[in-house]
């Protein structure tokens, strides 16, 4: 692309450029996709980076890898792995790309240049003239899905509050010890859950005392998490460096898996979030039996 441009500016011609905003498929590709498909795509990402090989990758045969059996398989595969991905990154694509191609032609020839990937589905596109594509529609970002995590997320603050105002309004004058008490079982059972999700990945003991001072307050607010925190202290004394990385690939065991800073931080983020969400969960039902059983 950057050699049409050059040759473009060379001869004096005019440069279209075809494709899509990126930020638009971007955004359409991340709202189109389910938990199912999102958690997928994560887990294939992970799985390719830790099993990622230089050597091997130094082996590829690049123009073999361009052929278009090859194309179209990786294609294939790609669909099967994240199908409203491949429709929004391929499909769309394809389709909007081919009715700009055709629509600057009217103005004269066309010289095209696309990805490998492409290719196919545009010259479908042209040789069958469907090119009754509404542009418009295809630069919309759809709107977002109802979360129902997210609207149990920000309920649980709600009721929080809302069952410290009821005792209040009927326990008058001792209202306040008992509030200290809910908030203590709050505080103990979230942090002490936290604490020992951030405790099994292995995290350092101050990232493990943060996880257990964070996860009571991050509980009350749906826009920070106490795994957030915890990973921050955790790199801050356990920094991953360059060979952790390159190690991620010679992971063969569970002990390499714990013993490396890459995955060990993730894993203090991940465990520290699940210990805070699981403490919720018990708390919250131990604290409403406090206020409306007595």
């Amino acid at each position: 692309m950057i050699a049409a441009l050059e040759e473009a500016k060379k001869n004096n011609l005019k440069v279209a450029l075809i494709d899509r905003d990126i930020s638009i498929t971007l955004k359409r590709a991340w709202r189109k996709m389910g938990f199912r498909e999102k958690f997928r795509l994560s887990w294939e990402f992970l799985k390719a980076l830790i099993g990622y090989d230089e050597e091997e990758m130094e082996k590829i045969d690049l123009k073999e890898l361009m052929k278009e059996d090859v194309i179209s398989s990786l294609m294939k595969e790609f669909s099967e792995i994240a199908p409203s991905v491949s429709t929004v990154l391929i499909k769309e694509r394809d389709e909007y790309i081919a009715k700009k191609i055709s629509d600057e032609s009217k103005n004269g020839r066309v010289l095209a240049v696309v990805g490998a990937g492409h290719i196919e589905g545009i010259k479908k596109h042209l040789e069958e003239k469907r090119l009754d594509v509404n542009l418009s529609e295809l630069e919309k970002v759809p709107k977002k899905r109802f979360n129902a995590l997210k609207v149990v997320g920000y309920s649980i603050p709600v009721l929080f509050v809302a069952m410290l105002v009821w005792l209040v309004l009927t326990r008058g004058a001792g209202a306040f010890n008992d509030i200290v008490n809910v908030w203590v079982w709050w505080f103990l059972i979230n942090g002490i859950c936290s604490a020992i999700g951030a405790a099994i990945a292995r995290g350092h003991p101050l990232t493990i005392a943060t996880a257990f001072v964070a996860a009571p307050f991050t509980s009350l607010n749906p826009a920070v998490a106490a795994g957030w925190f915890a990973g921050l202290v955790e790199a801050k004394f356990r920094m991953p460096r360059v060979k952790d990385f390159q190690n991620l690939s010679k992971i063969e065991s569970l002990k390499d898996f714990f013993n490396n800073k890459v995955t060990r931080l993730l894993m203090v983020v991940a465990l520290a979030n699940v210990g805070s969400m699981i403490g919720t969960i018990i708390a919250f039902p131990y604290i409403a039996s406090l206020v409306f059983g007595g």
